[in-house]
């Protein structure tokens, strides 16, 4: 069977070297949105003020977003997570066309059969959430405090790897920061590069 890994890899480079936008620092004010999730209820970061937030930029199809779902990693995460009260956006900046895009009603069928538990899906075709994030790559991992200001930014672990046997030895960035950072300490590890596939923004973004 023939490797896309290479090519998804190559596609994550060239979107990286095109791609001017840049992504918030830590401890800035997280950038406000307005987003529609797929079951068409309206989410604006604002209404969230108080809470711990957490943004997952996700692509369908990716071998790096797909070894964390199948493996049961990130439902599990955001299981636990919201069940603690932390509100988890996933987030899906595709643009009309790619393959990674998905209609509400292709959201709901796509987020049921891999077990998302997180709060809800945003649906971003233009990419403006995404721009305003530097969103390159899912997972692309933000953490939001109650007083709305980024407490970490970057990959989901330390393993940029597609194989499940890599998770229980790596270290979670997003279980850290939310441990350390609702036990009121500083987070060790603020900022990482985030890994993945490239996300599949408009052609205005310069992101193909």
């Amino acid at each position: 069977m023939f490797n896309m890994i290479p090519l998804l890899l190559l596609s994550v480079a060239i979107s990286v070297a095109q791609e001017t936008i840049t992504s918030p620092a830590i401890g800035s004010a997280a950038p406000a949105f307005l987003g529609h999730d797929d079951q068409g209820l309206e989410h604006r970061l604002e209404n969230y003020r108080g809470k711990w937030v957490v943004l997952e930029w996700h692509e369908k199809g990716c071998p790096y977003v797909t070894k964390h779902y199948r493996s049961g990693n990130v439902p599990a995460l955001q299981a636990e997570w919201t069940s603690r009260g932390v509100v988890w956006l996933l987030i899906n900046s595709s643009t009309a066309g790619s393959h990674s895009f998905l209609t509400p009603t292709e959201s709901k069928e796509y987020m049921s059969s891999i077990k998302s538990a997180a709060t809800a899906s945003l649906l971003d075709p233009e990419g403006r959430i995404g721009r305003a994030y530097g969103a390159l790559t899912a997972l692309h991992m933000v953490v939001i405090n109650p007083e709305g200001k980024i407490v970490y930014l970057g990959a989901i672990d330390d393993k940029p790897t597609t194989s499940a046997a890599d998770i229980p030895g790596a270290r979670n960035y997003v279980r850290d920061a939310l441990t350390q950072a609702m036990a009121g300490k500083p987070v060790a590890t603020p900022s990482t590069t985030p890994y993945g596939c490239s996300v599949h923004y408009a052609a205005t973004t310069g992101i193909k």
